[in-house]
């Protein structure tokens, strides 16, 4: 019998390299998946499957997404959408153009992607579908504008899916992490300093602030964990005969998911105020 198959995005380091490389060893028949040809010639020389698709790109999802029932035979068990980064930046200083980036990679590509699978996955009558969310899904923090509205948006349009594949036998988690342990921050840094006039905004005091958080060398929040809680928490949502809705990771996930349900909207204001 042929193992259980999945493709997961956005595998060059940090969560998605950690859950490939844990699936993998767990007899999953994994498909990585990066966006840059040197890291997937990093990762097929680690004996890794590994494909180029750059979520960005109509073209590279579904050439990705052909090649893989290739090798399968038509067949995927199972999808993990990973591949997203953060922009930082107040609200007032993101362009057009720059929330347009960061919704293109947080949740259009991974949407395109996902359409293309459920047609898979119907006519199989099963599958498990992932989507890495964040805490900043249901709990926004200040100067994360653009990350939070993307990851807000894949927490509704989930909801939605979720509804609409009932009795399908295809299943639908978020994966909400808290900090972990990856290269978030450096990314996040870059796309900083790329898209945000820091010299000549009005947050200007704050932002040198947020600069040495981007740039701090190690852990940059308390309770911060290695991705391999990720992958405990993808472990349980494939392996559950009835998967939830949500898999909270991290203290920090799970503290504002009840303090959102328990505190009136100014009183979790002043905590969300002092916890950004």
């Amino acid at each position: 019998m042929a193992p259980p198959s999945i493709l997961i995005t956005g595998c060059s380091s940090g969560i998605g390299y950690t859950v490939a490389k844990g699936l993998k060893a767990r007899g999953w028949r994994v498909f990585a998946s990066c966006r840059q040809p040197q890291d997937v010639q990093r990762l097929v020389e680690e004996g890794m499957e590994c494909l180029l698709l750059d979520v960005d790109d109509s073209v590279s999802i579904l050439a990705a997404l052909d090649e893989v029932l290739a090798r399968t035979g038509g067949r995927l068990d199972a999808l993990f959408n990973n591949a997203g980064f953060g922009q930082p930046g107040a609200a007032e200083d993101i362009t057009r153009a720059a929330l347009r980036e960061q919704f293109e990679t947080n949740l259009f590509g991974a949407w395109e992607l996902t359409n293309a699978v459920l047609a898979v996955m119907r006519r199989q009558g099963r599958g498990r579908i992932l989507f890495n969310s964040s805490v900043l899904g249901f709990a926004a923090m200040k100067y994360r504008g653009a990350y939070n509205a993307s990851k807000y948006a894949m927490e509704g349009l989930c909801d939605t899916l979720r509804l609409e594949l009932d009795g399908s036998g295809i299943f639908v988690s978020l994966v909400e992490p808290g900090p972990i342990e990856s290269r978030f921050r450096p990314n996040a840094l870059a796309h900083f300093l790329k898209n945000v006039d820091i010299e000549h905004s009005v947050h200007r005091a704050s932002y040198e602030k947020q600069l040495v958080r981007l740039k701090k060398e190690g852990h940059a929040a308390p309770f911060t964990l290695p991705p391999e809680a990720v992958l405990d928490a993808v472990l349980k949502a494939l392996g559950s005969k009835r998967p939830a809705a949500r898999y909270q990771v991290t203290f920090p996930t799970r503290l504002f998911w009840h303090l959102k349900r328990l505190l009136p909207t100014r009183a979790l204001d002043w905590v969300l105020q002092r916890a950004a």
